[in-house]
């Protein structure tokens, strides 16, 4: 029997309207995130300790950097969703492919994309592709816990039907009228919150004076955490379980751990700066 004991709060996905455009909690997630997680990336490389004699980006670049992970964020997030999670959709209304402001990004899509942004810029810039990644690594988890919050928000995204204690009823008639597991923060929590703090004792300890180990770490927690996650998330209705259980965010999270576990392996294969 269920028995629902935390009521869903309602929040208007609206922050505010200007005029005829609305300003949603959704699209502030993601500018908020880019920001903040610039503000982070300046303070990480000002750290002399951090890095101790490993070559670092300057704090101007990081400004151009930033433009180019935005874009690499939108149009791997996009791409991403429009080929793994609904392509038949999109092979009948090729219009809706770019239409990003009815929903629709995934994550491992944006990390593709921003990965290829920042090895472009570390090109362009003659600068090393690994200690970016780095940088961006631990940043990253600044953008989950605001993008997983505002999923809650929206509502969407939402658990598999449940009879814990804090289980809720979302108000979305997809979900129907059952208590589900608010998947979205449990997201937030771990790949969010956790993640953050691990990696940030990760930069205290000299982990950047080994150039794609930070970079390795996140690959593999947030596979890890994403895939924990899955267990209690509803798989999205146009996919649903694939087999044995198994749901795409699963699936696409293993290749993740086992490039965070090539890098890390990379890492430690090469001496340490003096």
């Amino acid at each position: 029997m269920y028995l629902p004991i935390l009521a869903y709060p309602i929040i208007d996905p609206v922050l505010i309207s200007i005029g005829p455009v609305p300003i949603r909690w959704y699209a502030l997630a993601y500018i908020a995130g880019l920001v903040l997680g610039w503000l982070y990336a300046r303070w990480i490389v000002d750290q002399d300790h951090f890095w101790g004699s490993t070559p670092r980006p300057d704090r101007e670049s990081l400004e151009d950097l930033l433009v180019y992970v935005a874009i690499g964020v939108v149009f791997g997030g996009r791409l991403g969703y429009v080929l793994f999670y609904n392509p038949s959709f999109y092979l009948e209304h090729m219009d809706e492919v770019i239409a990003v402001w009815k929903g629709g990004m995934a994550f491992h899509g944006a990390l593709v994309g921003a990965a290829l942004a920042v090895w472009i810029f570390a090109a362009r810039h003659q600068l090393s592709a690994l200690s970016l990644y780095d940088i961006c690594s631990a940043v990253v988890p600044i953008g989950l816990l605001l993008g997983r919050l505002a999923n809650f928000i929206k509502p969407e995204l939402w658990g598999r039907p449940s009879d814990v204690a804090w289980a809720m009823v979302f108000p979305v008639e997809e979900a129907g009228p059952l208590p589900r597991h608010p998947s979205q923060l449990y997201e937030a929590g771990l790949e969010g919150i956790v993640l953050l703090i691990l990696l940030y004792l990760c930069l205290r300890r000299g982990f950047l004076q080994r150039p794609g180990q930070i970079a390795g770490l996140f690959g593999i927690g947030y596979g890890a955490a994403r895939i924990i996650c899955e267990f209690f998330r509803e798989p999205d209705p146009q996919l649903g379980f694939l087999f044995g259980g198994a749901t795409m965010g699963m699936i696409l999270s293993l290749p993740l751990i086992l490039t965070g576990v090539i890098f890390v392996w990379n890492a430690h294969r090469k001496k340490s700066p003096a």
